[in-house]
């Protein structure tokens, strides 16, 4: 018997009203969620002002040069670095901080390309007391970020490490192997992050990473609605980040090292770049000469290859992180020490 239009009426309406009531339900998980996280996970450092905008730094130890971590295309904000921020901070001062958007620093108002985070690092830095000179640590993206502020700021940097940089022309370079994708499903869960889907999820996209906290880790969760939404826009400007990497290459006798991850790509890894595992050799392969022309980029320079790490080098292998930053700084530290009066 088919149901009469009253009892259909019911049906849809019920349905509505099952759907309202889930939508209504999401909405204040999502708002319960980011009320805790306030309350949970305070910021670490202090809140820096640059203008009607509050970014988060965190800075510790003490000592000539600063050192200046920049994550890389990644949620994590200054938590990055946190395999590695302290035991610098035992030799001279280090700084890490949360790019506009990311955990707990308040969004920017531009398009996060190189020159606007340049500036906006700056800012943060000066507003905040620090000063140069500074060695840069970069990973990823992160390594042109820096190297954007060599760019505009090249008086207050004194060397850098890069972390498995990008490089400016690694899209072209392995264009004939694989194609550069942004997930339409990141898309929808970042435009339906009120819903409170993403901080659901947050769990099963965000793992815990090697040497990583368990506080860390739930942190990053806490803040992975907002977080998510701020890398999806950096990923979309990573084509001008790049065309305007390509313009800055001279780092004169700035001491350099770089890091390049060689551990063989995950089956994971290979499925989200959609290659096959002798593409992958071949993927690898281009990026050891990428960044062995990263290296030339300074008179003073270190290439090396790490074989048992992945792409994120600070969490697979702290240890080399830390010896190339504070290589850089003391090469820094012995170049700026006055010579000895001559008999």
């Amino acid at each position: 018997m088919k149901p009469s239009k009253l009892q259909a009426l019911r049906i849809g309406l019920g349905g509505a009203i099952l759907v309202a009531v889930v939508i209504l339900t999401g909405m204040v998980y999502e708002r319960i969620g980011q009320y805790r996280a306030a309350l949970d996970f305070p910021p670490p450092g202090k809140m820096v002002d640059i203008g009607g905008r509050r970014v988060q730094l965190s800075c510790q130890g003490s000592g000539v040069p600063t050192v200046v971590f920049e994550s890389g295309l990644s949620v994590d904000g200054s938590l990055s670095w946190s395999a590695v921020q302290g035991r610098i901070a035992a030799h001279t001062r280090a700084c890490a901080y949360s790019r506009p958007g990311l955990m707990w620093s308040d969004p920017s108002d531009a398009a996060p390309d190189g020159k606007r985070v340049a500036i906006e690092l700056h800012a943060t830095l000066v507003n905040a007391g620090e000063h140069g000179p500074f060695v840069l640590v970069g990973q990823s993206l992160g390594g042109l970020y820096v190297m954007s502020f060599t760019k505009y700021f090249g008086r207050e940097v004194v060397g850098l490490v890069l972390v498995d940089p990008s490089h400016p022309e690694q899209v072209e370079r392995v264009a004939g192997l694989m194609t550069e994708s942004r997930s339409m499903l990141s898309r929808i869960g970042v435009a339906f992050a009120w819903s409170g889907i993403l901080r659901a999820a947050a769990p099963v996209l965000l793992p815990q990473a090697p040497h990583q906290s368990e506080r860390d880790a739930q942190a990053i969760r806490a803040y992975a609605p907002k977080s998510l939404s701020t890398q999806l826009a950096e990923s979309d400007s990573t084509n001008r980040t790049l065309a305007e990497a390509r313009a800055f290459r001279d780092l004169g006798s700035r001491p350099l090292v770089v890091l390049t991850a060689m551990a063989p790509y995950t089956t994971a890894e290979l499925r989200g770049m959609k290659i096959t595992p002798e593409q992958g050799n071949q993927v690898q392969a281009i990026w050891k000469q990428l960044h062995e022309d990263l290296a030339t980029w300074s008179s003073r320079s270190r290439h090396q290859l790490l074989a048992n790490s992945g792409h994120n080098i600070q969490f697979d292998d702290p240890d080399a992180v830390v010896d190339a930053v504070l290589s850089v700084v003391n090469t820094v530290r012995t170049d700026r020490r006055p010579e000895s009066p001559r008999p």
